[in-house]
């Protein structure tokens, strides 16, 4: 089988013979499949191959469909199947994208940071979380990426004037247990830490407590009051547990006079799953 697309139109051809077409509007997508050839799959795999191709299947975007309400049966079976349900006079397939540690992060800075801020990136990788911060710093705000390898580096920055966002943020190549010498002391609103490895790159090269826990300290130091740190704790077979534990010894050492301290788990998931951590200086 063979899908051909154009102009948002795709037909379905079996041996070199078209038997079935799937046309996009929009959200909406009407599909339909010659009557000699239903009943046999393909319509289901022409859908599947649409919202496929169209984000509809990814986890990590969101997405939404819409058909008109089916006629018969099979078509009605064919949309639910899909998880497309009622809602007034079609049927909406919604997707929203699944939850993660680093999305909760990004969610929770959202909502307790201001435009305009300084913000800090201690571990910014492939500048994912960098170009984050830079686009809710806005204009007026600054954003300063830091990470021990230079390809981190070179790839933030590639990421960052790509989005147009240069002048808003950058990264230097800065160990993060020496955050103290690029950002004096109560002139920080953010500190982002995002732990663990660079993404595509060697996993045996990782952070550790050793320089986590000073790099956190210095974070505190660095931050404003009201200013909030964010980190995201890893463990696991190749790193072990030994820099989560210590950083989360450290968060519940701090004073409840100066910080409050959450430690967001997800208590269904497994023990080494990412553990979302924020700390509110007052």
């Amino acid at each position: 089988m063979e899908i051909r697309c154009r102009d948002n139109l795709f037909t379905l051809y079996k041996e070199h013979t078209a038997i079935g077409t799937a046309r996009l509007e929009g959200d909406a997508l009407w599909v339909e499949i010659d009557p000699v050839w239903r009943r046999r799959g393909y319509g289901s795999y022409l859908v599947k191959e649409v919202l496929r191709r169209q984000g509809g299947l990814d986890p990590k975007r969101e997405s939404r469909f819409t058909v008109p309400l089916p006629g018969d049966e099979a078509a009605r079976a064919l949309a639910a199947k899909f998880g497309f349900v009622p809602a007034g006079d079609r049927l909406v397939r919604r997707r929203m994208p699944d939850l993660s540690a680093v999305q909760l992060c990004h969610e929770f800075l959202t909502t307790h940071l201001a435009p305009g801020g300084f913000y800090l990136d201690a571990t910014c990788g492939n500048g994912h979380d960098t170009e984050f911060l830079c686009r809710l710093a806005g204009p007026s705000g600054r954003v300063l990426g830091l990470d021990i390898q230079p390809a981190a580096v070179q790839a933030t920055n590639a990421r960052l004037a790509a989005a147009g966002l240069d002048g808003i943020g950058r990264a230097i190549l800065q160990d993060h247990a020496r955050l103290g010498e690029v950002a004096a002391p109560g002139t920080a609103d953010c500190v982002l830490f995002n732990f663990g490895w660079l993404p595509g790159a060697d996993h045996g090269v990782h952070s550790t407590a050793a320089g986590s826990i000073p790099a956190l300290q210095a974070a505190l130091t660095a931050l404003k009051p009201r200013g909030v740190l964010a980190a995201v704790l890893y463990s696991g077979q190749v790193i072990g547990d030994g820099e989560k534990q210590a950083a989360l010894d450290f968060f519940r050492a701090l004073p409840l006079t100066r910080y409050t301290v959450l430690v967001c788990e997800f208590a269904n998931w497994a023990s080494t799953a990412p553990l979302p951590c924020f700390v509110l200086k007052r």
